[in-house]
Order: structure tokens, then sequence, then C-alpha cells
């Protein structure tokens, strides 16, 4: 480990955190930020009109720590809220995270230190993700691109990064781009935003990886990202303005990127146990991308496995059914992931799919 954790010469970031109604995780978020080995930070939270104890929370974490500075305005979208913190912070680097993820404590070092060695053509530097839950255990779910250089048609396809508290920005790029699109939240199509962010970033800049589990991605029914109709929506006006703006990306590309999509929307809908919104993902997943789709054999098991709950379970589900499925997965370690990812990288859609991305970031 390098010196940076004392050295308060590097760089300042800015971490930013949009905060709506965030009480029951924005300690836990905070802690993992202050536990950072890089240390030369300032983090601005900006309160977006939450009804609970979110200012509270985080008014007793500033009252210990001059660093971090707490922001108010009356709710108006994470997009909104992220552009606010940015506008009032100093750093030469923004690191956006949201109100209910970690960050492992070295990932801002070794971000910084990815960041610091690479060329200015590098705006933007990713590390790994772990979805974690309620009580920060893995869930099994994890994100590890390597996709790294011009990256912008392998973007399109999509977005590798995997979350919005992954990915430390060059304040330079906010310059040059501008801010979060504030405009999703007022066609009900938020979800997205980053993923907008990054492509516009990475129309002028290079994007580099991280390859470790750095961030922690929770993942719990309550949350924007489980609204998958607006995230639909949002995903498919991305893509209009894309197709707009770059007629000569193919096709074909906009048909991998929407099937891509509604996969994943498909298995956050299954881990909701919303069977019927599983089976209808699947189906426009489908539609959009039947080779690939065919090459998944997970997706013949989420068929399975949400047409028998459809057909032979009640519609909810008690509590004590919810608890014993939240303990199954207790012994999920990294090692476990790590594995995981071995066998994953080996299957006939993963080798195809990194045979697809080849060819776009040629």
């Amino acid at each position: 480990m390098n010196n940076t954790k004392h050295n308060l010469n590097q760089p300042l970031i800015s971490v930013i955190i949009p905060a709506y109604n965030a009480e029951e995780f924005i300690a836990k978020t905070l802690d993992s930020v202050l536990s950072q080995t890089y240390q030369n930070i300032e983090i601005l939270v900006v309160n977006d009109g939450s009804t609970d104890t979110t200012a509270e929370i985080v008014e007793s974490f500033a009252q210990k720590d001059r660093r971090i500075i707490l922001l108010q305005q009356s709710n108006a979208g994470v997009a909104a809220a992220r552009n606010l913190a940015i506008q009032k912070s100093q750093g030469e680097y923004i690191a956006p995270i949201d109100a209910d993820d970690i960050w492992y404590p070295q990932n801002l070092e070794k971000q910084v230190e990815c960041l610091i060695e690479s060329e200015p053509s590098v705006g933007v530097v990713y590390s790994w993700s772990v979805d974690i839950n309620e009580q920060d255990l893995l869930t099994g779910g994890f994100y590890n691109s390597t996709i790294a250089g011009e990256v912008y048609t392998a973007l399109v396809y999509k977005y590798f990064i995997g979350n919005a508290s992954s990915s430390l920005i060059r304040r330079a790029c906010f310059e040059k781009i501008g801010g979060y699109n504030c405009q999703f939240k007022l066609e009900n199509a938020q979800g997205c935003e980053d993923w907008e962010l990054h492509l516009r970033i990475a129309e002028h800049y290079e994007f580099q990886v991280v390859p470790e589990y750095l961030v922690g991605y929770r993942q719990i029914a309550s949350s924007m990202s489980c609204n998958y109709a607006a995230m639909a929506k949002c995903h498919s006006l991305i893509m209009a303005d894309v197709r707009q703006q770059h007629p000569e990306i193919s096709s074909k590309i906009y048909h991998w990127s929407s099937s891509n999509f509604y996969i994943y929307l498909a298995v956050k809908s299954n881990r909701s146990h919303n069977h019927r919104s599983t089976l209808f993902w699947l189906v426009r997943a489908f539609k959009e991308d039947l080779f690939m789709a065919l090459l998944r054999h997970n997706l013949y098991l989420l068929s399975i496995e949400s047409l028998i709950k459809i057909l032979v379970s009640p519609p909810t589900e008690s509590g004590l059914e919810l608890k014993q499925k939240s303990e199954s997965i207790e012994g999920t370690t990294l090692a476990t992931i790590e594995t995981r990812t071995k066998v994953h990288r080996m299957l006939p859609s993963q080798v195809y799919e990194r045979m697809r991305f080849k060819s776009l970031t040629r």
C-alpha cells in the first residue's frame, strides 16, 4: 500500500452523496467513506427533501468530522442532487456514491492511484462491485468488467460499470460535458442517469478499471432501482438520443443493449420475488436478441422457476419465507464470488459476449 493515507498533499476527492429518505443506510455509507485509506476527501451530502431523519443523521456526522458538508434542497431527484453537490465541491476528482451503497477501505486509494498514473485522456476509473443486502451480506451478484480505453460503443451495448457508486471521475469531464441529466425525472424515467452521464464522458475520454471488488452495491426492494418500468423508459430515451447522434452505430447493437437491459430487469424482478414481472422482461429480452438469450442457460431456469411460482405459489410471500431466503445467502463470501467469476467466464454466453465487446472496442 502506498502512503496516501497520511499524505494530504494528494489531490482532493469530492465524494458526492444524494440522499432521499436514506435514514436506514446513510450512516453505513458515511462510515465506509470515512474509513477509506485515502483521506484527503470532502463529503457533500445533499438531502433531497427527505421526510425522515436523514438530515439529522448526516448533521451528527458533520459535527464530528468537518470534511462532511450537508446541503439541502427540495425534492428534485438524484440527478439534481448530484449536480448541486458537484457545483459546491472543490475536488480535482469527483466520486459519486449512493446513500445506501458502501465502499471497501481501499476503493478511493486504488482508483486515484490508477487515475494519477493514467494519461490525461483517461477521464474515468471504475472498480468492480458486489451485490449486498440490508445486512451488508454478499448476495452472489457481481460486476467485473475489464473493458478499458475507448469504450463508447461498448457502453452503448451494456452498462459494464455496474452502478453509480463505482467510478472516480475527473472534474474536467464535468466541465467538458456538463452534469447529470435532470430531464429524466420530469418524464418519470429515472434509474439510468449514471449510464447516460458516462456515455457523454466516453465521447471525449477513455476509461480505466481497477480489477478488484471494492464497492458494495445494495439491493433492496424499496430502492428506486426496483422501479423497472421507469428504468426501462430511461434506457429507451437514452438509446433514442444516442441513435440520433450516432447513426454510424449498427442497429443490432441497440437490440443487444435492450435485450441485456431487459435481462437485468428480469433478474432484479426475480430477486424481488415478482415472477410475472420476471417473465415479462424475459419475453422482451428474447424478442430483442434471440441468439444471445438462447445462450444464457440461467434464463431457462429463471423462466421455469417463475412459471412454477406463478402456478403454485400465492401472490405474496410471508415474512418467514423471505427471511429464510435472506438467510440462505449468508454463506456467500468474496472467495465464493471469485470462484463463480472463473466459472462464469467459461459459460458460452460470456465467451460470446467477450467476442462482441472485442469487436466493439477495436
